[in-house]
């Protein structure tokens, strides 16, 4: 064996792009942005979303139990799911009083929630979509799984966020997410209620699923699909900033509030981590100010800037790079026990001049996507450097699994890989897609170049993918979206053959090449 024996093998999910999915229509949750979103006829008309629905997805609210059962089939060890906060808290917790500490600089360093405020959460919450959490999570664990819940996937109640509303004011009218600081105030009550209720049964938390995605995406680039749609610099850094301060808020709540060891072998009765989306960042030409520049900036924005303030306590709410007065928050750091690292593929870049952009933002150049590299390639193709891509138009570039852990490395935390995965809907190419990123791994580990502790593949089935609806297929296992029957793909074999071994043979190898 390679990889260690108390490593974590895994799978992730989430809560929108899973759950629903009923024929009967049991267990539809209308009640996040989301779910406005995708079925807003503007979006569909204009094909910012697809014109697929959630509520014909792969209903893991109902029949969980049997992927469940799949995953134990494949050796697995861990399950990584999400809570839905809308289904919580399906109504404003805004009622609820806390009480505010602010830092110097006026932002919210402690939020004050007791005993009582846990009762009058109680009192708001849907008690029937708790207990029924309750009961994945311990079935979950009467299989022999270790279990992360991660508490924010992208989606957020309609009460903090209307995404159609915002759009059409331009942010006028909200709510407003997580533009709004009052969000940061309702996701720590929620927070701390999830972890006073599932903190018996839960010891691995993570606050959020790639927070720069949502602050990115959102605000900057609204060919990607994600609510509200706009391009507004300053919304999406004060997005950015609040998930920050959430997060450390969060951290706090929830260390107050699970003080119960669900596993004997658990670090702490709340061990608390961020799930981050990390992209390693090149320069189309090295010889380039420009391009250097450009890829210097988005890998600081995107790779640094949150796990920076949740590690150190460094707000570089400017992204000037440089450490300025008044930037180091005290309120932010060493709030991170372990980071999650989602990896799909790299970014290469090129730079664009802009006045504008350097007058009102601080940007030197502006990043911009290389065609045939990364995520600017075509589906099914080739990139320029002749690495097959995926439905989506990803490269497959595998070093970039270990340049993604060398990125973030040096935050010094325990790291997992807490998605990796690839739209394949034929299975030509994740089979080998497996096989050459754990080979690498592996390599890594015997090296003891990183403190990693798990691998968690995206996904175990096929899903809901956002404003790409049931196109991209990323499962193991096929879904027949009409009966939702699971079929295996050949890669679910490939993948439990390296969890049994716990290294990539040469035998698995040759499999996944045939």
């Amino acid at each position: 064996m390679v990889f260690p024996d108390d490593f974590l093998w895994g799978v992730s999910l989430s809560g929108f792009q899973f759950e629903m999915g009923d024929p009967a229509g049991r267990g539809i949750d209308p009640n996040t942005d989301w779910y406005a979103w995708v079925h807003d006829p503007l979006n569909m008309q204009k094909g910012v979303v697809s014109g697929d629905l959630p509520e014909n997805s792969v209903d893991y609210w109902n029949i969980y139990k049997e992927d469940h059962k799949i995953a134990e089939s494949l050796g697995l060890n861990a399950y990584r799911i999400g809570i839905e906060w809308s289904r919580i808290f399906p109504k404003s917790t805004s009622h609820v009083e806390v009480g505010l500490e602010r830092g110097t600089d006026g932002r919210i360093a402690r939020i004050e929630i007791d005993d009582s405020t846990i009762q009058k959460l109680d009192e708001a919450a849907n008690k029937d979509a708790l207990r029924h959490y309750r009961e994945i999570i311990k079935d979950l664990r009467a299989r022999g799984f270790t279990v992360f819940l991660c508490l924010n996937h992208f989606t957020l109640p309609l009460w903090v966020h209307d995404p159609i509303g915002v759009r059409d004011t331009k942010l006028r009218h909200g709510p407003r997410g997580w533009v709004d600081e009052q969000t940061v105030i309702e996701f720590t009550k929620y927070a701390a209620y999830l972890a006073s209720k599932l903190g018996d049964i839960a010891d691995r938390w993570a606050t959020f699923n790639e927070p720069t995605v949502v602050s990115e995406m959102g605000y900057m680039i609204p060919q990607s699909g994600f609510p509200p749609g706009l391009v507004n610099f300053k919304a999406s850094s004060k997005a950015g900033v609040h998930m920050v301060v959430a997060h450390a808020r969060a951290f706090d709540a929830i260390k107050e509030f699970d003080k119960i060891k669900a596993d004997a072998d658990s670090l702490s009765p709340a061990d608390v981590g961020v799930i981050h989306a990390i992209i390693p960042v090149k320069p189309l030409n090295v010889q380039r100010e420009s391009d250097v520049k450009a890829a210097e900036f988005l890998n600081h924005m995107h790779n640094h800037f949150f796990t920076q303030a949740a590690v150190t306590g460094w707000l570089d709410e400017n992204l000037s790079r440089r450490k300025e007065r008044g930037e180091m928050k005290n309120y932010l750091g060493q709030r991170l026990d372990w980071l999650g690292v989602n990896y799909y593929s790299r970014a290469v870049v090129k730079g664009k001049r802009s006045i504008l952009a350097r007058l009102f933002a601080g940007i030197d150049a502006i990043p911009e996507m290389a065609e045939g590299y990364g995520f600017g390639c075509g589906p099914n193709s080739k990139s320029v450097e002749g690495m097959p891509t995926s439905d989506f138009g990803a490269e497959i570039y595998p070093q970039g699994i270990i340049e993604a852990l060398e990125t973030v490395k040096g935050h010094g935390e325990p790291m997992y890989i807490t998605e990796h995965g690839i739209a394949d809907a034929k299975d030509l190419l994740r089979p080998r897609f497996l096989v050459d990123h754990l080979k690498l791994l592996e390599g890594a580990i015997e090296e003891g170049r990183f403190d990693l502790r798990g691998y968690f593949h995206w996904a175990l089935i096929d899903n809901y993918e956002w404003a790409r609806g049931f196109r991209m297929k990323f499962g193991l296992f096929a879904v027949d979206l009409k009966t939702k029957k699971r079929v295996a793909r050949k890669s679910a074999n490939i993948y439990k053959k390296i969890v049994a071994k716990g290294k990539v043979t040469s035998d698995i190898e040759k499999d996944a090449k045939a």
